[in-house]
């Protein structure tokens, strides 16, 4: 990081178990990205249901952090959560400080984003949702809000977490999104509390 930069924004990226937390965290992180993977062994079988996600050889197992210079002052550090419920206990450590998040779909099994969403909005975290391709049918973005019972103010967005251009229109959206979340809360007049 540069010595004129002073002002660190942490986003943080969630979502179920194999959903491609760690692969977008790599693909758009200008330094080679921290990442807390380990080899899936046949004593985790047990654990993780890896049913859905075939061919899945690595897991993270605590969290990924990459970093973006967004100009000589600001920089946006990206932290990848883990995605199995026996490493849920690290999500509010996570979210701690953080301006906003991702969440990431796979529309093949929804169920698994409810939880990342439940916790953004019980913490009080700004979030838009991404809905890695992971090919097969495109489902309708009024579908996919319907089934994620999402509040119509949220941003919905599809991507490829494999690729950096797509990547970057999901943190262009998540940027803009903070932008009117912040900006109509500075323009709300201050609660007196007795």
């Amino acid at each position: 990081m540069g010595a004129s930069a002073d002002n660190g924004l942490k986003i943080v990226v969630v979502g179920g178990f194999g959903v491609g937390k760690t692969t977008m965290v790599r693909s758009v992180s200008e330094i080679r990205p921290l990442n807390t993977e380990e080899t899936m062994t046949q004593a985790g079988e047990a654990v993780d249901d890896i049913s859905e996600v075939r061919g899945k050889t690595a897991t993270t197992v605590a969290f990924d952090f990459g970093r973006i210079s967004l100009d000589a002052r600001n920089v946006l550090y990206l932290f990848g959560a883990p995605g199995q419920e026996r490493f849920w206990f690290l999500w509010d450590r996570l979210f701690s400080g953080t301006l906003g998040a991702v969440v990431l779909v796979d529309t093949r099994r929804i169920d698994d984003s409810w939880y990342a969403i439940d916790r953004l909005e019980h913490h009080g975290t700004p979030f838009i949702v991404a809905c890695n391709d992971f090919g097969g049918p495109r489902h309708a973005p009024e579908a996919i809000r319907d089934a994620l019972d999402l509040d119509p103010r949220v941003p919905l967005v599809f991507c490829d977490a494999r690729s950096r251009e797509s990547g970057k229109q999901v943190l262009i959206t998540l940027v803009e999104h903070l932008q009117a979340h912040y900006a109509g809360r500075a323009g709300r007049p201050r609660q007196e509390f007795v």
